[in-house]
């Protein structure tokens, strides 16, 4: 046997699990590092139903306070999440990234500042900022069914 095909095995082995972690890397993330709830429920139990609520709520100018609140409540949840999504080795990349701050921590923010006006234009408008969030990470990082 030649012993220098051998001693080439280990090189071969950092090098392949180099690729898999950098292709990893890139893939959706499921959790965080430390924390157990999964990237998916936290999208199916928090992000889509505020998502869905808000777009229902902002279909006709709000009523009365009550209205408005429940509408703020909603990006308070949204503007928050913005934050865990960032948190304990979730994001993966750039896109993921802009998502969460620059669409959805933005987009959340612009619309309590449209709710503290009680302005419905503004926050139709913020509401479809925040949205693109979805979108973006989406495109890149939902895994295809």
């Amino acid at each position: 046997m030649n012993p220098l095909r051998f001693s080439r095995l280990p090189t071969l082995a950092v090098l392949l699990a180099a690729g898999l972690a950098t292709s990893v890397g890139l893939a959706q993330v499921k959790h965080g590092k430390a924390r157990p709830a999964k990237t998916g429920a936290l999208m199916k139990g928090i992000v889509k139903p505020h998502c869905g609520d808000l777009k229902k709520a902002l279909e006709t100018a709000p009523a009365n306070d009550e209205a408005w609140e429940e509408i703020g409540t909603h990006a308070s949840v949204l503007n928050e999440m913005s934050y865990t999504l960032m948190e304990d080795g979730r994001c993966p990349d750039s896109v993921w990234a802009d998502a969460a701050t620059k669409q959805l921590r933005a987009g959340s923010a612009d619309l309590l500042k449209a709710v503290e006006a009680k302005d419905h234009a503004a926050s139709k408008k913020a509401f479809g900022t925040l949205a693109q969030s979805c979108k973006a990470c989406h495109e890149k990082h939902k895994e295809k069914h």
